[in-house]
């Protein structure tokens, strides 16, 4: 056997290490397709069609509803989907930083109350206001009377406003009651609590309509709720 020259040696070991690279890489990418077909990952959200015809609403221009919905509702669907993507590719490094990594998840949290809060809003809009079904009974029972409720709501709306955040009625199952939280972003909320109402208090709502007179966007929004659809939630969260 002949004496291996020492760029020889060089030579070998470049192409092992170039050889590895290529394995690891393959194998990198073959685990990031593995992980990104898992649900958690799959990052394939699409955004729920309104429900209604956005021009017959009272008080809330279709507009400004389009463009709440194209921009701030479906941009939320988009960024929740590639943050599902980018997660899944960091799963795949075991050298991801934490830090990082930290990141991602604080952005999938945000953007998916996002999509859940908007979805809330935007399908409990179209009826005409007018409350009934089980749900205004149990809220007038457990506020003293309906239109305790609806001052309690309101005033917990305004209490946000000119800033940022969200108003919403909550079925709380840990306590089995009925309360109005007060939401600064997209990442608040009753842990076990399901949303009846959510009224987006972020300026991009009522903005283009009445500038900063939020308590006439809350009039609107008020008079636009399908109580159908709140009672059918009501009841799905206590069953």
């Amino acid at each position: 056997m002949g004496t291996i020259t020492r760029r020889e040696a060089i030579g070998t070991a470049a192409v092992g290490v170039a050889g590895a690279a290529l394995i690891g890489g393959a194998t990198s990418q073959a685990s990031a397709q593995e992980t990104s077909r898992v649900a958690a990952f799959a990052g394939n959200h699409t955004p729920k069609p309104l429900r209604f015809d956005p021009a017959k609403l009272t008080g809330l221009s279709e507009r400004l509803i389009t463009s709440h919905w194209e921009n701030n509702y479906e941009g939320s669907v988009r960024g929740l989907n590639t943050i599902e993507t980018r997660l899944a590719a960091a799963m795949a490094d075991p050298d991801y930083p934490t830090v990082a990594y930290s990141g991602l998840k604080r952005e999938e949290l945000h953007r998916t109350g996002s999509v859940v809060l908007h979805e809330i809003y935007f399908d409990g809009l179209g009826g005409n206001g007018e409350a009934s079904g089980s749900v205004r009974e149990a809220l007038a029972i457990a506020f003293g009377s309906f239109d305790a409720w609806e001052a309690e709501f309101r005033r917990t709306a305004m209490s946000l406003a000119g800033g940022s955040g969200w108003c919403v009625l909550t079925w709380n199952a840990h306590t089995r009651s009925l309360h109005n939280y007060w939401a600064w972003d997209h990442m608040h909320g009753a842990v076990t609590g399901a949303p009846l109402i959510a009224l987006d208090m972020y300026e991009h709502s009522y903005h283009m309509d009445y500038g900063s007179a939020a308590a006439r966007y809350v009039d609107a929004f008020m008079a636009n709720l399908n109580w159908e659809v709140i009672d059918a939630r009501y009841r799905a969260a206590i069953a």
